[in-house]
């Protein structure tokens, strides 16, 4: 049965649509139902494991993302909170990939990451706030909320600017060093924001950065989580793209090689330190852009935001779901970041309500909402025991051989003519 509908395209598509319209009406006609949204939003990996051509998949995915899911979810009262954690999903889907070009790609283990998103979030805190009059002269600030979109670009370039800066001197370290050098970095970008209040108060220090200017475009204010969702499905769709292009470009295959083995890959005429420093560079700034999305939303920040913890939770995304493969680590960071918003947060309210009413006893220290930590640690041990590859393992693009034998025997690819020249040594030029 199952191999007839994997044959069938029209029979895929119909379970589909009848798939989305139950999950989708579950959504609309409830108050509230964590399942449903939970199944609904399912509904993108059905998509990814049907046998459609890539664009019509990427045709319906947009639908959903765009369409079917916003109005489904905003049937009932629950609307802002799906909003919110379907935004929080893509904020963490696009830090992960960034993360996946450095660790999943280059084969750089990065403990710090959470550092570019602090920078991206800082660099439009800053001058979106009174904070900046406190070092620059003029009563200039805060900016407009029309400022918001070319500090996208500018949060992306400074967080890019930190990954250079990062890269530099690591370069030289590899494997247990490279971890404990990049976890030493991202602590000291939190120290020095939780300290830079003096001399002169540039972060606000550990009080942090309140009443952050909200996005404005032609006059239309972004104020509630569904409205920032659209601007995070923009950028997300921007860096899914980005990275599929560089995971099959000359520099994509260039970070391979030097993940797998980086003398053989120096000998192939790869340079080392500038492939490096594209990889600490483009991930970070994909960070950066979604650091500053993060603090318009939040409209408040501080260090503690930006904690050993955050860098640990984006790489076990990477790992959850795969590390070099792009919807692995959209799953990952989906799964983990749906495990930590709902999930365990529901099955905390379920289980108090169950205390209120005496029918079990359960203390308040060990709720599954205070054992985030304890959950990680197992989730990284069951997938290294049964899924060590991640629950979407990467997968190299294929070639037909037969197809390459041809094309390389055409005659319109050969040459009419083509002396062979031989350098001293005689190999062949």
């Amino acid at each position: 049965m199952t191999q007839w509908i994997q044959r069938r395209q029209g029979a895929q598509a119909s379970l589909f649509a009848l798939f989305v319209v139950v999950t989708a009406a579950g959504v609309y006609f409830s108050d509230k139902s964590v399942v449903s949204f939970l199944l609904l939003l399912g509904s993108l990996l059905l998509l990814h494991y049907t046998t459609f051509p890539g664009r019509i998949k990427w045709s319906v995915g947009a639908l959903l993302l765009l369409i079917i899911i916003p109005f489904a979810t905003s049937g009932g009262p629950a609307h802002q909170s799906y909003m919110e954690v379907a935004t929080q999903c893509g904020i963490y889907i696009a830090m992960a990939l960034g993360l996946n070009i450095v660790v999943g790609f280059a084969g750089l283990l990065d403990l710090g990451f959470v550092a570019f998103f602090a920078v991206g979030a800082y660099t439009y805190a800053i001058f979106a706030t009174p904070q900046a009059n406190q070092f620059i002269a003029g009563d200039l600030f805060p900016l407009s909320g029309g400022a918001f979109w070319i500090f996208l670009l500018l949060g992306g370039f400074m967080a890019a600017l930190f990954g250079l800066l990062l890269g530099l001197p690591v370069l030289r370290v590899k494997g247990d060093y490279l971890a404990i050098v990049t976890l030493g970095f991202g602590e000291i970008i939190r120290i020095i924001f939780n300290n830079l209040d003096r001399p002169v108060n540039i972060t606000g220090g550990a009080m942090g950065l309140s009443s952050i200017q909200a996005p404005n475009l032609f006059g239309f204010q972004f104020a509630f989580p569904n409205q920032y969702y659209f601007i995070v499905i923009g950028i997300l769709a921007i860096v899914i793209f980005s990275v599929r292009r560089l995971e099959h470009s000359r520099l994509g295959r260039a970070w391979k090689a030097i993940r797998e083995n980086e003398i053989a890959a120096q000998s192939m005429g790869i340079p080392l330190i500038r492939t490096k420093l594209s990889a600490f560079a483009i991930g970070a700034s994909f960070s950066g852009v979604m650091g500053v999305v993060f603090a318009a939303k939040q409209t408040f920040i501080d260090p503690t935001s930006f904690t050993l913890l955050e860098s640990i939770t984006i790489l076990v995304m990477v790992l959850l779901g795969g590390m070099g493969s792009v919807p692995g680590v959209i799953l990952g960071a989906a799964l983990i970041t749906i495990l930590n918003l709902q999930v365990l947060t529901e099955v905390t309210n379920w289980l108090n309500q169950l205390t209120l009413q005496g029918v079990i006893h359960i203390p308040n220290s060990v709720s599954p909402a205070k054992m985030q930590r304890l959950i990680f640690g197992l989730v990284l041990v069951l997938i290294a025991i049964f899924r060590p590859n991640g629950l979407i393992a990467a997968k190299n693009k294929q070639v037909d051989p037969a197809r390459l034998k041809a094309a390389n025997d055409s005659p319109a690819t050969m040459p009419a003519h083509a002396p062979a020249k031989t350098q001293s040594g005689g190999a062949a030029k």
